[in-house]
């Protein structure tokens, strides 16, 4: 099978990115990802979140304008932090004969993480875009680690992460070319 990816843009809500570390340099990374992966021919799979705060059709449930998805991209609706769990996510790449995901999007620890480990037991190879994820404004003291520590700290374990057969990569978006085969 050719190898062939996808971008994954996950829970880029305007209620969640309201709440995002540094929210403007994350979207605009991910969009830069967009019209590169349009470029490519690559597809794009918008993952949307719904649940309490984030109820369909309310104006914090949409995506944020920078990132809406155009009408002929995948969107998958999820109720969880993973983005397989009882959605048409795996069908969708499948049927897209995607064999590796971008992943990107919000939050890094929950639905990131989450989503990047299920792609991996689903078979999928990996690339987690080190700038291309955030998660929420918090202060420095708690349990919860800086928003900064906590980026930082998933990086490096997509960078030592193993899972046989599976190729897992961490680049910044710039080093993301959805042309180039790994």
């Amino acid at each position: 099978m050719p190898h062939a990816s996808a971008l994954l843009v996950i829970d880029m809500q305007n209620t969640l990115v309201a709440i995002a570390h540094r929210p403007a340099e994350t979207v605009a990374a991910i969009a830069g990802l967009r019209e590169r992966a349009k470029a490519a021919g690559a597809p794009i799979v918008t993952i949307q979140h719904r649940g309490e705060g984030l109820e369909a059709g309310t104006e914090g449930w949409r995506i944020v304008p920078e990132l809406a998805p155009a009408a002929d991209e995948e969107v998958v609706h999820k109720t969880s932090a993973d983005s397989f769990l009882d959605t048409g996510l795996d069908k969708t790449l499948t049927a897209l004969g995607v064999t590796e995901v971008v992943v990107t999007g919000f939050a890094t620890e929950i639905c990131v993480d989450t989503t990047a480990r299920q792609a991996l037991s689903h078979r999928y190879d990996l690339v987690l875009v080190a700038d291309g994820h955030t998660t929420s404004v918090r202060p420095d003291v708690g349990e919860y680690a800086a928003p900064d520590r906590s980026i930082a700290h998933h990086n490096e374990i997509y960078r030592h992460i193993d899972f046989p057969g599976r190729s897992i990569r961490v680049l910044p978006a710039s080093e993301v070319d959805f042309a180039v085969l790994p």
